[in-house]
């Protein structure tokens, strides 16, 4: 009796003991799974990210050296742009003085009876009051006062001042210029003067009352008054403003100068 009490006791601790191994055991399994997914956690991102970069570096290696490349042919295209810009440059020089001087040859050509002397503007000063550029010739180039001043379009002004290298011009919309003129289609002598309200038009008065004075008609010198030479376009008629009194209409004429734009002219440095 004693016997089998002792090997149902004995069966019962095996059971037992069997039965804390085996919840051992698992519970080690479980915490060793849990410490290995933390571990995993922390350390597959940095690990992917040190395989991301060596890959990422190993395969750029060709890429960095393109990029090199195109620093160098970048450089280059900037130098040769560089240097096309100062040709162009250069060309454009050479393209305005070649058409300064054909300006020039177009002047001399046309008023090829007078003596005449190119000369560039300089300065200039277009107000209300007054109309006046200043040209680089003077004195020492033989100019002088009241010699006349003309463009390849036509009449520009007279001198009125000289330095021994510039000269001062009152140009023919000047308000205290008047010059005398005439019709050309008619020989009607009238006198032209500058406005205060524009710097593109002369006003035409004077006009003899039986002379025929329409709109398109141009207008020159007379040489009449001693300073202008005879035959220089001055400009033409836009409109013919009659008043009550014939004998006060007046006619409004545009410049055939544009005195904006003018940067070349001709001295006539003898009046014939």
């Amino acid at each position: 009796m004693y016997k089998k009490k002792r090997g149902v006791i004995g069966i019962i601790i095996t059971i037992i003991i069997l039965i804390l191994l085996v919840v051992f055991t698992n519970r080690n399994v479980n915490q060793m799974s849990y410490i290995e997914n933390i571990c995993n956690i922390l350390v597959m991102p940095i690990q992917n990210g040190f395989t991301y970069l060596k890959n990422k570096l190993s395969g750029n290696d060709a890429f960095f050296a393109d990029i090199d490349t195109l620093k160098q042919e970048n450089e280059a295209l900037k130098e040769e742009n560089s240097k096309l810009e100062q040709s162009l440059r250069e060309l454009e020089i050479i393209k305005a003085e070649n058409e300064t001087l054909k300006e020039y040859v177009n002047l001399k050509d046309k008023y090829q009876d007078y003596t005449t002397m190119p000369a560039d503007v300089i300065n200039r000063d277009i107000s209300n009051y007054s109309s006046t550029i200043i040209i680089n010739v003077g004195s020492d180039d033989g100019v002088k006062e009241d010699m006349t001043v003309i463009a390849d379009s036509g009449l520009v002004g007279h001198i009125i001042s000289v330095t021994s290298n510039t000269a001062k011009v009152q140009t023919i919309v000047d308000t205290a210029t008047a010059v005398t003129s005439k019709i050309s289609t008619t020989d009607d002598t009238i006198i032209v003067q500058g406005t205060l309200d524009d710097k593109t038009a002369l006003k035409a008065t004077f006009i003899p009352t039986d002379a025929v004075v329409l709109a398109g008609d141009s207008i020159e010198t007379s040489g009449i008054g001693g300073i202008y030479p005879k035959g220089i376009h001055i400009g033409t008629i836009r409109e013919v403003v009659n008043t009550s009194n014939i004998t006060d209409r007046y006619a409004i004429v545009d410049t055939a100068v544009n005195f904006e734009k003018l940067t070349t002219v001709l001295v006539i440095t003898n009046n014939i």
